[in-house]
């Protein structure tokens, strides 16, 4: 990724004269990252080699507030702009260790998510081994439910959400081989839970009680593909579904007739994609709502009128990297924006400067900077929100 420059537009294109079809020799508001950014990369380089990775006694994740704030003296910038690779690593593997902190249990419900998060982060941060790979899938299995469900943790209930986390980990950890031997026919097992949860309409439904949204379409989709398993569910009826789903400014809700949201707009159009459908997508449209999603400040929001977040670097960009208009996003600031949100001392990145940090944000932070090009990161898949050298390799087999 160091070698890798995006060319990104310094304002939305809606917002010049310039129009919706932009090229870097036509445009003149188009600025490279790396050009705009020579002092960060020579620094990134520098930083981001890997250093020393303690390891975890256990690898039970959770989504906790970490002890520092984002943003060191009041949310100033430090000097030069840089990612704390080895510090965001170490806070990362922290999140086992703050078993007396009463946040790591009233957050259970979210550790099998929290291990997917706080992988992902260290497969993008270029330290895939920070985690011990035995225990983290001794702990995967150890969610899985006769039905072939995963609930959050151990005795947990099965959902739509904490099984597709599951899968997105084994794949990470190439694990499906070490699945099948300890658990025959656990592919299958999974797949079946998943399909069972598809509605006539063609969406899916999160568990057995039946709330439905389009995050678990997507998921169903996400995993199933991973699985090599998509067949078991009718892709056709539940892509009509998203279509319901669209809305007049380009953008698609939770279910027909819902607001526009950003983080419905990833879950749709990443179905589409997996699904081969991108072609029902107004690009143009579409683009256009997420490029006005950008505040002043650099950071991107979920829907208008609302202030911006960390994690909406990811459910914006990677929707705006699957329909081919990153380029309608100023990635510099953007960068500058999450760069600010960091614990430069602790490690973590937090929704924004001077918040508390946590691995969600960490995780969705390092995601969308990876989107932007930003040095020294691997580089992600902007449909799996997953690192795409493994989403290479096993979608391939």
């Amino acid at each position: 990724m160091a070698d890798l420059v995006f060319v990104m537009l310094v304002r939305s294109a809606r917002r010049t004269s310039c129009g919706p079809h932009l090229t870097p020799k036509t445009c003149p508001h188009y600025v490279s990252f790396r050009d705009a950014h020579k002092p960060i990369t020579q620094s990134l380089l520098k930083t981001a080699t890997p250093g020393h990775c303690a390891r975890l006694r256990r690898s039970i994740m959770s989504l906790v507030s970490g002890p520092g704030r984002g943003g060191a003296e009041g949310g100033q910038l430090p000097d030069e702009l840089q990612l704390y690779v080895d510090k965001h690593v170490k806070y990362i593997q922290s999140l086992d260790t703050r078993k007396d902190e009463l946040e790591y249990w009233l957050t259970e419900h979210l550790r099998l998510n929290g291990m997917y998060w706080g992988l992902t982060a260290l497969h993008l941060l270029g330290h895939p081994d920070a985690l011990p790979r035995s225990d983290v899938l001794d702990f995967v299995i150890s969610c899985l439910h006769d039905d072939g469900g995963f609930g959050a943790a151990p005795g947990h209930d099965a959902h739509m959400l904490y099984t597709v986390s599951a899968v997105q980990i084994i794949a990470t950890l190439d694990g499906f081989e070490e699945l099948e031997q300890r658990v025959p026919g656990g592919k299958e097992k999974i797949g079946r839970f998943i399909a069972g949860l598809q509605r006539d309409t063609g969406t899916f439904a999160g568990d057995r009680w039946g709330e439905c949204d389009t995050r678990f379409l997507y998921g169903a989709f996400n995993a199933l593909s991973l699985l090599h398993l998509m067949h078991l569910v009718n892709v056709d009826k539940a892509v009509e579904h998203i279509q319901a789903c669209a809305n007049l400014d380009g953008g698609f809700g939770t279910s027909p007739g819902a607001e526009s949201h950003s983080g419905q707009v990833f879950t749709c159009v990443g179905a589409l994609a997996i699904a081969g459908r991108l072609d029902l997508v107004d690009r143009d449209r579409l683009g256009g709502w997420l490029s006005e999603r950008q505040r002043p400040n650099g950071g991107l929001n979920g829907r208008p009128e609302k202030l911006e977040d960390v994690c909406y670097s990811w459910w914006v960009l990677s929707a705006m990297a699957m329909i081919d208009r990153l380029h309608w996003i100023d990635g510099s600031k953007l960068a500058s924006f999450i760069l600010k949100c960091q614990d430069p001392e602790l490690g973590g990145i937090a929704d924004r400067p001077g918040d508390m940090v946590d691995v969600f944000h960490t995780h969705f932070g390092l995601a969308g900077l990876s989107l932007v090009g930003f040095p020294g990161l691997q580089e992600i898949d902007p449909v799996y929100c997953m690192p795409k050298s493994v989403t290479d390799g096993v979608l391939r087999r």
